[in-house]
């Protein structure tokens, strides 16, 4: 299953990719996302809450940065994960590549991922446009947060962990985005979006 989604950063792309090649700063803004382990400088050990269809799922696994090019601003990752309680699993080989938009002072980041789920997960997730509406919800509350976390931080693009100043911002935007995703208010925005592709809505 391959899905495409795009954000933009309120940042030029070279201040742009240094934000977003910090993981360990950036990871909790994804919401239901935590890493557990940083293995190196391009491996890393997390877990990620969502919620499919019905169903809560935890993923617990690893990626790895598999090839970056700091040229182009181009990064090429994979990762796996595997729910505890042996519901199956995912794997995705994901790109991203950041672009200037308008007059150079944002970023537009563009991601292709390649999906493949497995076991009792793949019968969850079925319908590849419940899947795709999720991930698009899933990066919309990420770009989110991290625009929060870039304005409590005026901009700055240095490791959160450097300016203790601004710990109590941080800490704020930190435990909302870690936390597990709504299911209801998720669930219902994706439910919407299904009904007026549906209907022939826009």
């Amino acid at each position: 299953m391959e899905i495409n989604s795009t954000f933009n950063v309120s940042l030029p792309p070279a201040e742009a990719w240094a934000v977003l090649m910090d993981i360990e700063r950036i990871a909790p803004c994804m919401p239901g996302a935590e890493i557990t382990e940083v293995i190196d400088e391009k491996t890393y050990k997390g877990r990620i809450s969502v919620r499919l269809g019905p169903v809560a799922l935890t993923f617990e696994g690893i990626a790895k940065f598999e090839e970056i090019d700091e040229a182009s601003h181009h990064v090429w990752l994979s990762a796996r994960g595997a729910d505890p309680k042996g519901r199956g699993g995912a794997e995705a080989k994901v790109s991203f590549a950041l672009d200037a938009d308008g007059d150079g002072d944002d970023t537009r980041v563009n991601i292709h991922t390649d999906l493949q789920l497995s076991g009792s997960v793949a019968q969850y997730g079925r319908g590849a446009g419940m899947i795709s509406d999720l991930a698009s919800q899933l990066i919309g509350q990420f770009a989110n947060n991290l625009d929060a976390q870039l304005t409590a931080k005026g901009g700055d693009p240095a490791p959160v962990s450097d300016e203790s100043t601004d710990a109590t911002n941080t800490a704020s935007v930190e435990r909302t985005a870690a936390a597990p995703i709504s299911g209801i208010s998720l669930g219902l925005r994706v439910l919407w979006i299904a009904i007026k592709r549906l209907f022939g809505g826009s």
